[in-house]
């Protein structure tokens, strides 16, 4: 079934609220009270790009909630702005519209065109902490008179005002004549609107004088190339060295010896003390590449410890508003390689999972940028389970090998979009991104997030990985893996010059990204074999997840070529780095 049907069947067959307001204003929190459907929310545009639904009473009556992705207009410039217009148009039974206290003249602007549709509207009036915080006050009783709608006055991460609005919608939405049909007053001038918005913010509006504090001189100065560039480069170094230095401290302190000394030995004990388990059972269960084996040492030891801390540093980086800031202060450099700086947002989002990244890019303003960074994912940046597990291949041999991935990383990824922006048709935009306001996250949210996402990873992941492990055993002991390995020997060891039996990650990659590079933790290799093997398993395939999002948001033939793309891209480079680099030595 299309979108469009779906949604239009969606709305005929139930009550609807439509949730609206500009991305960053605080819209998931909100829906995660009224339907307790949790949404992971961010401080920065785009986070919801698709719409979520969920069910909840009020006032003796059903109703259905529908977070409708932030827009700043309706003037259908982007897939965001478009689903929005078309849930307007689709008839919904009320409207609660969110608008931002910190930022009331845009937030005016885009509610004047939500309210052309003649709907039944109550408005929250969030981050006012924010605006008190900027010294702005507001008279929400004279902005109501203005709006014509009823207001109340909220701070949603800390559940202030909730009280008060449930009240409202229950009294104003328990009155609806529901399934009126929609009926636009009339053609909009956009200027109008802003020349509107600004009369009204002017009125409602007055300032206390407070100077701004830390958080604000500090979130100015990140907006500046001096010292913006300085600091942002200096909060990635941070970032990634707490990823690298601290996982790898709890790989070694923790989780290694965990694996080692009392999980793998506790199963040994069961299956050859106890059960007597022996021959190929035995060493399909707990053999060198036993399930019991490498299930733990890969899945616990490998991987686990940098999912972890990235998770929390991206939250962190995400809810404080560093990370728009980031994408600003490299548009210009992100421009002359052929993609806009909002991207970079979509693009660091990856580093976690490329889906939700690639489903993000549905806010680019163009289809030339979503498909631009789309692919660049897909070729040049791994997921952090990937990295994980490349910073444990590289990092026990040397620190100076994972910085010279990093390099090449880089230089892959300025070539691909160069590439990418000059062989795809059609147009880049300038970039346009609110600027969100620097915030210290709501340990709440902050970590119900970080929750929410470690969850995700144990379902979707630990499974196909699990998968991967028990096919490497059966592979390795049934001696299948020898005659695969014969057949791809020139690839391997001829071009890649690995050991022939590197060939099981080539195997394990397709059910799982990171699972290219597990097999070669085990083997004796030499430097430039391992740099070969990391730089054949960072361009890898992506995992199959990511290929079924791919259809879904473009099409079969797109998903297709970068299946096979990335393939022959990955060993491509992987060869030809180890063949220049080895008639040198």
């Amino acid at each position: 079934m299309s979108e469009k049907k779906e949604i239009q069947e969606l709305m005929q067959n139930n009550k609807t609220i439509l949730l609206m307001g500009a991305p960053n204003v605080g819209k998931s929190v909100f829906f995660t009270h009224y339907t307790k459907v949790h949404v992971i929310s961010s401080n920065y545009a785009g986070t919801t790009v698709s719409y979520m639904k969920g069910d909840f009473t009020l006032a003796g009556n059903n109703f259905t909630m529908i977070d409708v992705p932030g827009t700043y207009s309706l003037t259908s410039s982007n897939e965001a702005e478009e689903l929005a217009i078309l849930f307007l148009e689709n008839n919904p039974d009320g409207i609660l519209f969110v608008l931002n206290a910190a930022d009331l003249e845009g937030s005016i602007k885009l509610f004047l065109e939500v309210k052309n549709y003649n709907k039944q509207i109550v408005c929250a009036l969030n981050l006012c902490d924010v605006a008190k915080r900027q010294g702005k006050e507001i008279d929400v009783e004279l902005l109501s008179k203005e709006l014509d709608v009823p207001i109340i006055s909220t701070v949603a991460v800390k559940q202030e005002g909730f009280k008060e609005l449930d009240q409202t919608m229950e009294s104003v939405f328990s009155k609806l004549d529901f399934k009126k049909e929609t009926n636009i007053k009339k053609d909009l001038d956009i200027k109008e609107l802003w020349k509107i918005s600004k009369e009204i913010t002017d009125k409602v509006v007055s300032y206390t004088g407070q100077k701004a504090n830390f958080l604000d001189n500090f979130g100015q100065k990140l907006l500046k190339p001096w010292p913006g560039i300085l600091y942002a480069i200096l909060i990635i170094i941070l970032s990634i060295g707490i990823v690298v230095g601290a996982g790898k401290a709890l790989r070694a302190v923790l989780l290694l010896p965990l694996v080692n000394n009392i999980i793998v030995p506790f199963f040994e004990t069961i299956f050859i003390d106890v059960l007597k388990v022996s021959g190929i059972l035995g060493n399909v269960l707990i053999g060198e590449y036993g399930i019991f084996r490498i299930g733990f040492e890969w899945i616990i030891a490998l991987i686990l410890p940098y999912v972890l801390l990235f998770q929390l540093v991206f939250a962190f980086l995400e809810d404080s508003g560093l990370l728009p800031r980031i994408a600003i202060l490299f548009d210009n450099l992100m421009s002359k390689i052929g993609v806009q700086g909002g991207s970079l947002i979509n693009i660091m989002l990856a580093f976690g999972c490329a889906v939700p990244a690639i489903i993000g890019t549905r806010t680019a303003p163009t289809k030339k940028e979503r498909l631009v960074v789309s692919t660049l994912i897909c070729f040049t940046i791994p997921c952090i389970s990937q990295s994980g597990a490349l910073i444990s291949l590289l990092g026990d041999y040397s620190i100076f090998l994972i910085l010279l991935l990093m390099f090449a990383n880089f230089v892959l990824f300025v070539l691909s979009a160069k590439l990418l922006s000059k062989f795809i048709s059609g147009e880049i935009k300038p970039m346009v991104i609110e600027i969100p306001n620097l915030l210290i996250p709501e340990k709440k949210s902050f970590f119900l997030k970080f929750k929410a996402r470690m969850k995700s990873f144990l379902i979707e992941a630990e499974g196909p990985m699990l998968l991967a492990v028990v096919l490497a055993s059966i592979l390795t002991e049934a001696g299948l893996l020898d005659g695969f390995s014969k057949m791809v020997e020139p690839i391997v060891s001829g071009w890649l010059g690995l050991p022939s039996e590197a060939s099981l990650a080539l195997i394990l990659g397709v059910i799982r990204r990171e699972m290219s590079v597990a097999p070669l933790l085990a083997m004796n290799l030499t430097a430039l074999q391992m740099f070969t093997g990391a730089i054949v398993s960072l361009l890898y395939l992506p995992c199959l997840s990511v290929i079924g999002v791919l259809t879904k948001e473009f099409d079969l033939k797109t998903s297709i070529l970068i299946f096979f793309g990335t393939i022959f891209n990955a060993i491509f480079v992987g060869g030809l780095i180890n063949q220049v680099v080895s008639l040198f030595i």
